[in-house]
This record gives C-alpha cells, structure tokens and sequence, in this order.
C-alpha cells in the first residue's frame, strides 16, 4: 500500500534514512514532485529507473544543497559559480562535464551531469537530513511513468505510480508547476536547453553574455524528448481563431472534445476549462488542468495556442510536447 505521509520532521527523517538504505522516495520541489535516490547507489538509482519506467540512456538530475554541494560531482566554472549565486536555490538545472569520479549511472552513461539546488522547504530539509546520513546527492526525474503528465500534487503521484510508488511526502502543491530551466554549460558557451522557471534574459544578463538556442551536439538531457508531458488523450494545440471551427468539425464527426482555452468561450465544447490570462498561473495549473482534461472522458484535447513570447516559452514548449505524442 502506498505510504502518503504529510512532510513533517519526523517523516523527513523517514525518508532521509530510507534514502542512506537504497530505497527510494517521493519529495516535492518548486517546480514538480520528485522520485529520487541515493545518486551514490547504483541499485537505488535502478529502482528508479525501473519504477518510472525510464530507459537507462535518458538522465536523471542530481539534487544538491548548494554549489559548494555540486563540485563533488562536476567540473566546476566561472559561469557556474555565477548562475549558482544568483538562481540557487531555485529552479534552474546546469549541465557540467561530470567530475572523474562521480558516477555515471545516474548521468545516462553521459560524460556530463545535470545538478539542481531545490527552493522547496521539503526538499531543502531532506536534503539536509539526508547529509546528516552521510549522503551527498538525491538524483530524482519527475515522479510519473515516463513521458507522461508530471506530477505536482502528491495525489499525482499516486494516480500515475499506484502500488509501485514508494514513500511520498506531502508538502502540497508545486509552486512553479513546471520543470526547471537546463543551461548547458559543458561546452565553452552557454546553450539553453528547456526552458524553465527562469527566463533566458535573466540568465543572460547574469552571465553578461548570450544564452544560445539548442544545436545538434547538445548533450541528452531530462524532459527534452519531442513527445513528453503527454496525456493519454491525444491533444491538438490550435490558434485562438481556429479553435471554434476545429472544435466544431471534431464533434460533428462524433468526438467529444475537452478545451482549454484564453479567449475562446469553452461552453463550445463538451467540457472546457479556462486558461489564466498570464504564463506563471497557468504554469502553475499546467499539469493539473491537463490530467483533468485526460479524465474527463473525452476523445480529443484541444488547446489553445499559447502566445510566442518570452513569458510563455516554457508552457508552450510543454504543451508543444504533450501535443506530439498524438500526432
């Protein structure tokens, strides 16, 4: 039976000393819910990978306290040690050349590592606990079956894991409600990977110089597959001005149709709910409107195409991948 457990300091407790055993545990951050291990243990971090369903190749992140933290597993640099003081804790994920020693079992067998300082208090505490245990780094993808909807409530996980989830510690919802920002920092110049809580202008202006757009030599890395964050229900995202019409044609052919949409009235279809006018409340309502959505019975999702501008990069870039798994 899934163990659900509200995050109090005994529970964090539990779950540290689970951790420093092998096995592994559920713990929100900021952005979405965690299932992580020992990144030490190869065998902790198997059953990671096997619980979520993961291939072996696709990385996980390795969550640390802070930069001091991070340089026992990388290559630590000039530009690192600026993004760390400025944006850890908080959401961003760097990717590093992996220090000679560091494992490589929780990296896809890559020659970098992703490592991320969480801002959330539950993972904060447990990271500190877990240190107390002689621990150093928690690796932990997003705490869902692979390529699906990420969770950002415990009741998430549950849905997605069921009998397979281990422990989970409650710390309520998500605050940002999507994946961290990942800067390859690996290669001579920074390169943006996917697009987070936390803009490229900042990142950029931090660095004093440009954030690149991803190229063809980008190292693999968490959450950047074409289809991913995909419901089971097969979704369309379609411009504002075409949304009647594509709702229309799919229920004159006999689909039911759930909407999500700013500015399209959603009594149009079979169930709608309304999106928020600005990207960071719908950022933070993303994953749970979109399992609504996945629940309501419905055969067709159809989303309204969020603006192309800065602020909405990182919802669209989800919603983009959610929509190619029904493509």
């Amino acid at each position: 039976m899934t163990l659900v457990r509200a995050a109090d300091a005994a529970a964090i407790e539990d779950a540290a000393a689970r951790l420093a055993r092998g096995e592994p545990v559920v713990f929100p951050t900021e952005t979405v819910y965690g299932i992580g291990a020992d990144a030490a243990n190869r065998d902790a971090v198997a059953a990671v990978y096997r619980i979520k369903q993961r291939p072996s190749g696709h990385p996980l992140i390795v969550h640390v306290l802070d930069g001091a933290s991070a340089q026992r597993w990388a290559e630590w640099s000039r530009r690192a040690q600026r993004l760390t003081e400025a944006f850890w804790p908080g959401p961003l994920t760097l990717i590093l050349k992996r220090a000679p020693d560091a494992p490589a079992w929780a990296c896809g067998q890559e020659s970098t590592i992703g490592l991320r300082a969480p801002a959330h208090p539950v993972a904060r505490a447990l990271l500190h606990a877990f240190a107390r245990h002689g621990g150093a780094g928690i690796a932990a993808p997003s705490a869902n079956r692979f390529g699906r909807i990420s969770p950002t409530r415990a009741e998430h996980v549950v849905e997605d894991l069921g009998e397979d989830a281990p422990l989970i510690l409650d710390g309520g919802p998500c605050e940002v409600g999507v994946e961290s920002t990942i800067v390859d920092l690996s290669r001579g110049r920074p390169v943006l990977l996917r697009p987070g809580g936390i803009p490229v202008s900042q990142l950029a202006a931090v660095l004093g110089e440009q954030v690149l757009e991803r190229d063809a030599h980008a190292p693999r890395v968490s959450g950047t597959l074409d289809s991913h964050y995909a419901p089971l229900t097969p979704v369309e995202m379609v411009d504002a001005d075409e949304v009647p019409g594509r709702v229309a044609q799919l229920r004159a052919e006999g689909r039911r149709v759930a909407l999500w949409a700013r500015s399209v009235p959603t009594s149009i279809a079979d169930v709608g709910f309304a999106m928020a006018r600005d990207a960071r409340t719908t950022a933070h309502e993303l994953y749970d409107t979109l399992r609504r959505l996945d629940r309501s019975g419905c055969d067709r999702i159809v989303i309204e195409r969020v603006p192309r501008t800065p602020e909405w990069r990182a919802v669209g870039d989800r919603l983009r991948r959610a929509a190619a798994a029904g493509r």
